[in-house]
């Protein structure tokens, strides 16, 4: 998607580019719903997938990412990562036949694209990497036990590495992807969490959503961003939003303040909050420090 050809084409001064979000399900890989952020308007559309992916009981749509989809292909033993819009595909296979895997996360850049992959198979707890510009895997010492429980959650890309949370007591871990070394964040959380998420735009802003309140309910939902002190060395989290009480309210009756249900992400300036057990989006404009619900 970065290459001079596929920029020139579709470049940002052409009508004919848009972003999406895609709305997909488990059990209809082939029709999705697409929202269009400029239209503010759904359209659902069918894809023309692959043969290799064409049928339901075959694939699974794991991770998305820059215009790239990672589906995983257990009868034959490999991810395919495919360019929904060049209509390119590219076939991975798994690092072991039988790959017993905890969470994938799809990371595109702009000299190609990485799978990272957690797993515990056995007595192991690993790690692993693929790099499509040695179209190959590595291995590194695994962090599943610190992640737990919430390594259904995918990673989020910043500044090289990828940011997880933890379950209680709540923490910000990340992984380097070159390296493959794993670390913990300095910056202290703030207090009276409930639950705590990450999303970031890739390079230069990482922020911080969580609930706040006590004994596991949410009074408030609040938006930090990660900055450095003035001698560039020290991480801080500062409050830069707070969600309106009103929508607060209904954001936490949509997840029943089973907040496991919640996940967020970041899509052209927007960050987006979301349950999967809810057909509603809500998202944070950050250039206009606005709160919207996405129409259903």
């Amino acid at each position: 998607l970065f290459t001079p050809h596929f920029v020139s084409k579709h470049s940002l001064s052409s009508s004919s580019f848009s972003s999406f979000i895609i709305l997909s399900h488990p059990q209809s890989v082939q029709k999705c719903s697409l929202f269009n952020i400029e239209s503010n308007s759904w359209c659902e559309v069918s894809l023309s997938l692959p043969r290799i992916l064409s049928s339901l009981l075959s694939s699974n749509l794991l991770s998305s990412s820059n215009g790239l989809l990672c589906f995983s292909i257990p009868r034959s033993s490999c991810f395919v990562v495919y360019n929904l819009l060049a209509k390119t595909l590219r076939r991975v296979n798994f690092p072991i036949c039988l790959f017993d895997y905890e969470s994938l996360t799809l990371v595109s850049t702009d000299n190609g694209f990485k799978l990272f992959a957690l797993s515990s198979a056995g007595s192991s707890d690993q790690a692993l990497v693929y790099s499509s510009t040695v179209c190959s895997w590595r291995r590194f010492e695994g962090s599943t036990q610190i992640l737990s429980e919430s390594c259904h959650q995918k990673g989020v890309f910043y500044n090289g590495c990828l940011f997880f949370t933890t379950l209680e007591p709540f923490h910000v871990v990340y992984f380097h992807l070159e390296s493959g070394r794993w670390e913990g964040s300095t910056a202290a959380l703030p207090r009276d969490l409930t639950f705590v998420r990450v999303a970031s735009d890739g390079y230069q802003k990482l922020y911080l959503i969580a609930g706040v309140g006590t004994n596991g309910i949410s009074r408030s939902i609040k938006i930090w961003e990660l900055r450095k002190d003035e001698d560039q060395r020290a991480d801080y989290w500062v409050e830069v939003e707070t969600l309106p009480e009103m929508v607060c309210r209904k954001f936490a009756s949509v997840c029943y303040h089973n907040y496991e249900h919640v996940y967020c992400f970041w899509h052209q300036g927007l960050i987006c909050l979301c349950c999967y057990t809810w057909p509603e989006m809500l998202y944070f404009k950050v250039s206009r420090g606005t709160w919207h619900w996405l129409p259903k």
